[in-house]
């Protein structure tokens, strides 16, 4: 039934119970094209979206163009070295202004009427130029190129909002800030995304991109193919003390330390003899350089962290960059990138682009199953879309709220780190009567890790 808050949204949209120990999805958040439309107004219109890594661009006048919430946009490194994001749309009349999907150029020339503008912004040339004299120069300040609202970067990460009044950017990502700085930490010379874009289409709900990247619950029994392979190996798989962690503004984190090793910091037998001696050097260096402790936190753990909405980075043995696009109510793309050491070896280079393939790539051991888990999912749900009886058509979420009731730290393979996603999802979405509590919620049960 719609919400009597005017939003003509469904109500009643997450259902939680505290006397019941469940936590339950209506299915309609994943089918609605009503709810898809309302999250690209009050979700991707309004926060911080991930938009690239600054080493994409790493030279002036290098570009990419990019989608971001529907919206075409050029991402590029200006002539004087500054990283821009334009709205890919031609002032004059609005045409797409760059074509091409990436490449090096000072200039961007519209091919419907050739007016063309410096990558600084400027209006560089107009065709019959002496038919807008009158106008004065306030006209070619007027048609300069429209830069979205907001854009900072966080250790090279680079985040853009349509929203001039979002909050800062370090405010917005809160204790997913320092895990970011993790990443920066693993080699002192620093990270560089390395060429080359892996793109492709899901069938299915960008919502459930998350649920599945947050569902540790899921790793054995779907990837029981990789699982098996490890064990071949000698690595023995365990989900023992791995947590799922809250971060706040709709932000998670998985930490795991029983999936698999990590290329030049945690040795397992399939990286070979020469990579473990590479490994032992890196860990003292690191030891020296951070502080064992501080090193313990960025070496010793895998990370899957998701900063809300679009940005998922699975630190593993390697560390892939996802972004999410969501395309429609039933269809999300998904892009993807390789984030590897500055200056690295080409044995280290080569291991770790075999190893990341062969689990996370599209065409790995990990991401197929993934794909298909999440489409059927899709497909699944029609399953119940009309079924009035009551509760048929929900999703249950409730593994691991015993936990949180004794206040104890939710488990990777538990769905705590779901609930907190959703909980977020209802308060963007702003549907008043979204979410339904019933019982005594305990309290939050994250309180942040020491990770200093």
């Amino acid at each position: 039934m719609p919400g009597p808050d005017g939003t003509g949204l469904p109500g009643r949209l997450v259902v939680e119970d505290w006397d019941a120990l469940t936590f339950r999805v209506n299915r309609v958040a994943y089918r609605s094209e009503e709810i898809f439309q309302a999250e690209r107004d009050r979700i991707w219109a309004r926060s911080w979206l991930y938009l690239g890594h600054e080493t994409e661009v790493a030279e002036p006048n290098d570009f990419k163009t990019r989608t971001l919430g529907g919206r075409p946009l050029i991402f590029c490194r200006d002539s004087g070295g500054e990283i821009r994001a334009w709205l890919n749309s031609c002032p004059h009349r609005g045409t797409i202004l760059c074509r091409e999907r990436e490449g090096s150029s000072k200039l961007f020339q519209c091919f419907y009427h050739a007016w063309t503008f410096r990558n600084s912004g400027d209006v560089a040339a107009i065709p019959g130029k002496d038919a807008y004299e009158a106008a004065g120069p306030e006209f070619l300040d007027s048609m300069r190129l429209r830069a979205v609202p907001r854009l900072e970067t966080h250790e090279g990460f680079v985040f853009v909002s349509f929203n001039p009044d979002v909050p800062p950017l370090l405010e917005y990502l809160g204790d997913a800030a320092d895990y970011m700085t993790m990443i920066s930490e693993q080699h002192e010379a620093g990270m560089e995304v390395l060429p080359g874009t892996q793109l492709y289409g899901v069938r299915g709900n960008w919502k459930l991109g998350v649920e599945n990247a947050m569902d540790g619950y899921h790793f054995a029994p779907t990837h029981n193919t990789f699982v098996g392979y490890l064990r071949e190996t000698g690595f023995a798989v365990t989900d023992d003390d791995q947590y799922a962690y809250n971060l706040g503004n709709g932000h998670s984190l998985l930490v795991l330390t029983g999936h698999g090793g990590r290329i030049s910091m945690v040795w397992e037998p399939r990286f070979g003899e020469d990579e473990k001696r590479r490994t032992e050097a890196h860990r003292a260096e690191m030891d020296r350089r951070l502080g064992p402790e501080r090193a313990r936190y960025v070496a010793d753990e895998s990370h899957i962290l998701f900063v809300w909405p679009n940005l998922l980075l699975f630190d593993l043995e390697g560390l892939s960059i996802r972004q999410l696009e969501p395309v429609a109510a039933d269809h999300t793309e998904v892009r993807a990138w390789q984030l590897a050491p500055r200056g690295e070896d080409a044995d280290t280079r080569a291991l770790r682009m075999k190893t990341m393939v062969s689990f996370v790539g599209p065409g790995g051991l990990a991401t197929p199953d993934d794909i298909e888990a999440y489409e059927a999912v899709q497909r699944g749900i029609e399953a119940t879309a009309a079924d009035t009886r009551a509760g048929m058509d929900y999703s249950d979420m409730s593994r691991g709220m015993i936990d949180e009731v004794k206040g104890v730290q939710g488990r990777s393979i538990d769905e705590g780190a779901m609930r907190g996603f959703w909980r977020h999802w209802v308060d963007a979405l702003g549907v008043e009567d979204g979410l339904v509590v019933s019982g005594n919620r305990p309290e939050r049960f994250l309180e942040g890790r020491n990770v200093r």
